[in-house]
């Protein structure tokens, strides 16, 4: 093995193609979230409303979620070349998808414990106010949306580089042992179900919890004005807090299944059907994301002395989804 081959290095840029497209959106997400905050916070001193009030600092919790999002944007790319993070920063968006999935279980619970003691306590409400402020925010709301269902991560083409590492050991009588590295090059596609861009998804989870609680809210205000149910209000508060929940539970799930390097199923079987039909056994495959398109695998063989760690890659080039391969051959 010579010293070219031990110093030979390579990017672990492993962000998602749309990364720097949808920290922009994101960003104009929160600009947009701030500014409907503010007003609403100094609307509600100015008119003395307590429902303005209350509206313009829950806007400010999913600004605070929001802004995660973003300052996770910035720190991937930042540090995306930075060699102190040995994958790479592709898992920041995660990291920060989990966080914002915190708040919105705060949230929800804060939602929901206000509706339950509304339900036995009932409070005087300002229709008009109250209607025309949740109507505003649902235009935000729907604005923001477009926004960030406009970045494009769903249906985008990944263009990066795979590295494969080979380490083949052979062993007999007279304990030899050969190492090998070698390292391709190839443009990777990835499936969309597979390129889910989770701090993305988070900051558009919190606008659309925004929006359908603006949009029960709207429908129990007109029915506490024209009906005269007041009940209503915080009845749809609950069921508000459950759906909100039900997406808190769901992203969180799904960032710490990441974060956790969770083995991704779909590329370890298709690992494992392209080894079985070279007739290669496989001893230990590991398989986790490392960003939104990008996934890493060890895999550890046993092989015969004809083949080499040259052959499990050339095998595995066809697995899109890898962008960084470690293969280790060992002779039967």
């Amino acid at each position: 093995m010579t010293n070219a081959s031990l110093q030979h290095s390579h990017s672990h840029d492993f962000l998602g193609v749309d990364h720097d497209h949808n920290a922009r959106r994101t960003l104009w997400v929160v600009a947009l979230t701030v500014v409907m905050m503010i007003g609403e916070i100094a609307a509600g001193y100015v008119t003395g409303s307590m429902a303005l009030l209350a509206d313009g600092f829950h806007m400010a919790t999913h600004a605070a979620a929001l802004g995660i999002s973003a300052a996770a944007y910035g720190f991937a790319r930042k540090h995306a070349a930075n060699d102190a993070f040995s994958f790479g920063t592709g898992k920041v968006g995660d990291l920060g998808g989990f966080a914002s999935a915190l708040v919105l279980g705060l949230v929800s619970a804060g939602i929901g414990v206000e509706s339950v003691m509304r339900l036995f306590q009932p409070t005087s409400v300002q229709f008009g106010t109250a209607t025309l402020i949740a109507v505003v925010g649902l235009i935000v709301n729907i604005i923001s949306a477009l926004l960030l269902s406009a970045g494009g991560n769903s249906h985008g083409h990944g263009h990066g580089h795979g590295h494969g590492h080979g380490h083949g050991h052979g062993h007999g009588h007279g304990h030899g042992h050969g190492h090998g590295h070698g390292h391709d090059d190839h443009h990777h596609h990835h499936e969309p179900a597979h390129g889910t861009d989770n701090n993305l998804r988070s900051a558009y989870v919190h606008v659309m919890a925004d929006a359908v609680t603006s949009v029960l809210a709207i429908a129990a205000l007109l029915a506490g004005k024209f009906l005269g149910w007041v009940w209503l209000d915080p009845l749809i508060g609950l069921v508000g807090a459950v759906v909100i929940a039900r997406w808190a539970y769901s992203l969180m799930k799904d960032t710490a299944a990441v974060l956790l390097d969770r083995t991704d199923e779909h590329v370890a079987q298709e690992i494992r059907e392209l080894l079985q039909g070279e007739g290669i056994e496989i001893t230990d495959l590991h398989v986790w994301r490392v960003g939104p398109q990008a996934r890493a695998a060890i895999v550890s063989v046993h092989g015969d002395s004809g083949r080499s760690a040259d052959d499990v890659r050339a095998a595995l080039k066809s697995v899109h989804e890898i962008s960084h391969l470690t293969v280790e051959y060992r002779l039967k």
